[in-house]
């Protein structure tokens, strides 16, 4: 299996001097221009531009103003930080701190700090089960309690709130205006317990670009919780001023000049799995949230943002890999954001797309097999078995089974490992930043990324709805081969509603439509696991230990597939009739 993020980041070859040598120095110069070519766009919203200005501690929605005493105490920080981790080898922090981009823009050699945390939350994990963290963070003779929410929209951006506190004993009251109303009676209720604690040593430098200023700190130390400790070897990169590319352009910097791993996870996180001894969670992607008056271009930031977030989030669990869902959602990451970069094609030539979509696919085909062997040892393989306790050689199957999916694993590792995968992550990240689609475009297609995109979705979705009628023409005879054709039009159809159908949300038939889109894509998929099935044991070489195990798999889903058919059938049926929500009439 896979090793955590905890674990330090592999090793690239290095030349004499000690700089990471490039396998493919024309695709990191490919990736690399996604971001050096961006000149600020003509019209319409602009890249994310923030400035560092003192403001007073906002709280959530629900929550009312913040009393005297916090405010009192509340530190001079903004409600909120935009920032970008890189995992690096704890042997090499010391070679990144020397790199030409901190070493040519760096304000001064920095400072250092010692940094004692303590995270706490009640014995039912509230605060965690909610997106929240809070901790109190001792450096010198100064504590300040910080409260945090998880990313929900962007990858970069975090809710945060500071305060002064006498010290590393956590003040309830100082944290309860930031707290949504709805589980403050749970926190009155239930005393906080420290979970875990952090002891970070940090060198933090000042970087100036001339589009931002942004704080790189070089964080080394250990995550302790009970009897059980991992280390900390990271590069958090935050942004202070300016825009959030800024970030990204100094993390590809970093990137040409040794090996990293961009990383979203927080050292929250790490030390609540550290806790409870539990691999890294692997999460569906969140629901879209477009306002129908929104502009494409807005409309395409919001998708791909959306993506890119469920693809980093999805990292460390398939990094770690003792979760099967890890794989199984990073592999969903990469295709809704193939899916995504698709939906631009629409547009018209955008030349850096087919470049992003091929490192996508890459990504994603060296992920394929121990996604499949997951499928069949964990769900296939025992269901067939169960109901079949007389056949023998179930057992010999699993073992021979198990040596594949191990080497899937290894070759999935290696991919998330690869410079390459790093330099993908990051060059998509500062394209997304930058909306780099504007300056790809030709000039004139501009004009249509400004217009309302629901008139854009109203065109594709019933294009493609079109197609998928087109090929689930006689449905009830369709061969294997057709019905697979089906089913890569529908999958694409799912993915470009869950984008677009946000922007009829009011309407009751994009509901009914989603849940019969959805009911149909999986009985595909349930018909087309039954094929790689197949061809896992056609490859897998059965002996004569599981040779007979390995014929009733197969004769069990043969004998499945007819029943299969009546309700695909049904669900085809279904799917037919239901109104499609984008017509005038939805």
């Amino acid at each position: 299996m896979l090793k955590s993020d905890a674990s330090p980041a592999r090793k690239t070859q290095s030349a004499p001097d000690g700089n990471p040598v490039a396998r493919d120095s024309k695709r990191t110069q490919v990736v690399a221009g996604f971001l050096r070519q961006i000149e600020p766009a003509e019209f319409g919203a602009e890249p994310a531009i923030v400035e560092s200005a003192v403001v007073d501690q906002t709280p959530s929605e629900d929550a009312p103003a913040a009393p005297e005493k916090a405010r009192s105490n509340a530190a001079a920080r903004p409600a909120g930080e935009i920032e970008l981790k890189l995992l690096v080898d704890a042997d090499r922090m010391a070679h990144f701190n020397a790199a030409p981009v901190i070493a040519a823009n760096a304000r001064n050699k920095g400072s250092r700090k010692h940094l004692k945390s303590v995270y706490y939350d009640t014995s039912e994990r509230v605060l965690r089960r909610n997106g929240l963290s809070l901790r109190v963070r001792q450096n010198g003779a100064r504590f300040v309690q910080t409260v945090k929410t998880d990313a929900v929209d962007d990858p970069l951006r975090r809710g945060e709130w500071e305060a002064s506190v006498a010290s590393l004993a956590p003040d309830l009251a100082l944290a309860m205006p930031f707290i949504p109303e709805k589980l403050r009676g749970h926190l009155e209720a239930q005393p906080l317990e420290a979970v875990f604690t952090a002891d970070i040593h940090r060198h933090a430098r000042m970087i100036d670009l001339p589009t931002g200023s942004v704080e790189i700190a070089f964080d080394h130390g250990v995550l302790t919780a009970g009897d059980r400790s991992v280390p900390v070897s990271e590069i958090e990169l935050e942004l202070k001023s300016g825009s959030a590319s800024t970030i990204y352009e100094i993390a590809l910097r970093l990137a040409e000049h040794g090996a990293v791993k961009p990383s979203i996870r927080t050292k929250s996180a790490r030390g609540f799995d550290l806790a409870a001894d539990t691999p890294p969670s692997a999460r569906r992607p969140g629901k879209l949230r477009l306002d129908p008056s929104v502009t494409l271009d807005e409309a395409f930031s919001t998708i791909l943002r959306s993506c890119f977030l469920h693809l980093l989030q999805s990292l460390p669990a398939a990094e770690d890999g003792r979760n099967p869902e890890g794989v199984h959602q990073l592999r969903v990451s990469l295709r809704r954001l193939r899916s995504a970069l698709d939906l631009m094609r629409s547009v018209g030539a955008l030349s850096n797309l087919d470049a992003l979509r091929s490192e996508a696919k890459w990504l994603a085909q060296d992920l394929s097999a121990a996604r499949d062997w997951d499928v069949f040892q964990l769900e296939t393989l025992p269901t067939i078995a169960r109901a079949c306790p007389a056949v023998a050689g179930f057992d010999a199957l699993g073992r021979a089974a198990a040596g594949r999916q191990s080497d899937a694993y290894r070759k999935a590792h290696d991919a998330l490992g690869d410079r390459r995968c790093a330099m993908f992550l990051i060059g998509l990240g500062g394209w997304i930043e930058t909306r780099g689609w504007r300056n790809d475009v030709a000039a004139e297609d501009l004009v249509q990324l400004s217009e309302p995109a629901v008139n854009f979705a109203q065109r594709i979705l019933a294009e493609q709805y079109a197609k998928v009628l087109k090929r689930g023409r006689r449905f009830k005879s369709l061969p294997a081969a057709e019905l697979h054709r089906v089913r890569l039009a529908t999958k694409r159809l799912r993915y470009l509603s869950e984008f677009l159908l946000p922007l009829f949300a009011d309407r009751k038939s994009a509901r009914k439509f989603s849940r019969r889109l959805a009911a149909l894509q999986e009985e595909l998929g349930a018909f087309n696991d039954m094929v790689v099935t197949a061809s896992l044991l056609d490859g897998l070489g059965a002996g004569p230990d599981s040779a007979i195990a390995a014929a009733a798999i197969a004769g069990w889903q043969a004998r499945a597939s007819v029943g299969v058919q009546p309700a695909l059938r049904g669900t085809w049926r279904d799917f037919t009739a239901a109104r499609v929500p984008w017509s005038s009439q939805g």
